[in-house]
């Protein structure tokens, strides 16, 4: 389970004095305990990655702002954090695997114009889950309307 896997390289960061990973493990693990304590539930793998999908995703959004200030130093730091946090999610899909799911998904649920939008990304996100951002599937999705 990946929590255990969390717990096992949080000691393994302590032993080998790897601080940054040490800090980013410590995060996700407090994000999960915090949604099981607000839900008074047991988050499930699948639960556990989307927590970690959207820590990544603050850290990328957070990117253009520490570019505009010119802080190369926690530009960097952003960088290697999200390369930890990667490792425990599943493999990102290509742009050209993702059109191939949403040309799939549009056939499927019969979609023919831009009204048709709503459906194909709750369905896409559905399907997809966080092997493809939110983002990517709206700009493929529009083109293959378009």
């Amino acid at each position: 389970m990946l929590k255990e896997q969390l717990l096992q390289d949080l000691k393994s960061a302590m032993k080998e004095k790897q601080d940054l990973r040490k800090n980013v493990v410590q995060m996700v693990r407090a994000a999960i305990l915090q949604v099981e304590k607000d839900k008074q539930i047991e988050l499930t793998d699948e639960q556990i990655i989307e927590i970690i999908a959207k820590e990544t995703k603050k850290r990328k959004d957070s990117i253009p702002d520490y570019e505009k200030s010119k802080r190369e130093d926690l530009i960097s730091q952003i960088k290697q954090e999200i390369a930890i946090l990667e490792e425990y999610l599943p493999e990102s899909l290509t742009p050209e695997q993702i059109e191939e799911k949403l040309k799939q998904i549009i056939q499927n649920i019969g979609a023919t114009s831009m009204k048709d939008m709503g459906m194909i990304m709750k369905t896409a996100k559905q399907e997809l889950g966080v092997t493809a951002d939110g983002k990517t599937i709206n700009e493929i999705a529009k083109k293959l309307l378009s």
